[in-house]
């Protein structure tokens, strides 16, 4: 699939699918296949497979070629069973035009052509439009870290929050699910800010070259301090998530050991009495008791005594 727009009237707009791509000033390409990648090898456009858009090594990532910047940065999303996954989206940024592909659907691209001509410089130029894009995709990210952090204080809540003993397990393993949960996503998260990082670095060394450098590059400079910034709130909901797991472990294994105590406490007050019960269930001719009229008495009164001496030590050591 691929989308094409062009400026009008300071906006940018969609082309009709059968207008020519050489008027576009941005291509966005979603799985591109083969008719799409040869109209845009027509343009002096390579565009690159999805696996070399997953390699790992900044050499695959970012790099120029005959004049040409192809930037690549790993963006939360869904893909079209409705799956959020985190996957790498390639800028190709070229003089006279923006050319995206994705296999995914960060929202940021479907946000921002509503909204490009508000961004911090517009987008009336290739580079101009990067940018807008870039900061729609910061303030994304940053979306996701604040609800993070409000999802991280319910679980806390949960945690900490009292209640009856009873289905405080089930609770507390359902915290400690969305916790990792929002572990895993702050992982994603943080990965994603690293990559955009290093793109906005990677375009920021090579933005002198553009006849308006001055006015773009104090506008990259903010966004990565913003980018900055963002990665050390990650890192803070980061020891909030650890924080919360080893509560929850905490929490969990107190209960446990209160299940337990409980256990041994009954267990505790019955070993007397059947000590006593053992004693006198021995068949030997020579036990005195057993002729006597109040033997059989005396063993259950010996056998409560006992139980209740127990009961009253437990509850004076706090046990109980």
């Amino acid at each position: 699939m691929m989308y094409s727009y062009v400026i009008h009237q300071g906006r940018i707009v969609r082309q009709d699918r059968d207008a020519p791509l050489s008027d576009a000033i941005w291509i966005d390409l979603i799985a591109p296949g083969k008719e799409e990648t040869a109209l845009l090898k027509e343009l002096g456009v390579d565009v690159p497979t999805l696996a070399d858009m997953e390699e790992i090594e900044i050499s695959n990532r970012l790099y120029r070629e005959a004049g040409i910047d192809t930037m690549t940065a790993v963006l939360p999303g869904e893909r079209g069973d409705g799956n959020r996954v985190t996957m790498p989206v390639s800028f190709i940024l070229s003089p006279r035009r923006l050319v995206t592909v994705r296999h995914h659907s960060p929202r940021p691209f479907l946000t921002f052509p509503e909204r490009a001509e508000r961004s911090t410089l517009g987008c009336a130029t290739a580079h101009r439009l990067f940018i807008g894009l870039a900061e729609e995709i910061i303030a994304r990210l940053a979306d996701i870290l604040e609800g993070s952090g409000r999802l991280l204080d319910d679980a806390t809540i949960s945690i900490f929050e009292t209640r009856p003993a009873r289905g405080q397990g089930d609770r507390l393993q359902t915290a400690l699910r969305q916790v990792g949960r929002e572990a895993e996503a702050l992982a994603r998260l943080r990965l994603s800010l690293l990559t955009v990082e290093r793109m906005l670095a990677f375009y920021m060394a090579t933005v002198d070259e553009q006849p308006e450098a001055k006015r773009l590059r104090p506008v990259v400079q903010g966004q990565l301090r913003d980018v900055q910034a963002l990665e050390v709130h990650a890192d803070f909901l980061g020891s909030r998530v650890s924080l919360a797991v080893d509560t929850t472990l905490g929490m969990i294994n107190l209960e446990q050991n209160n299940t337990v105590r409980i256990l041994s406490v009954v267990a505790a007050l019955f070993l007397p009495p059947t000590l006593i019960a053992s004693i006198y269930g021995m068949n030997f001719e020579v036990m005195p008791e057993l002729d006597e009229r109040w033997g059989y008495p005396m063993a259950l009164g010996l056998m409560a005594a006992t139980a209740a001496a127990t009961w009253l030590v437990l509850r004076w050591k706090h046990w109980l």
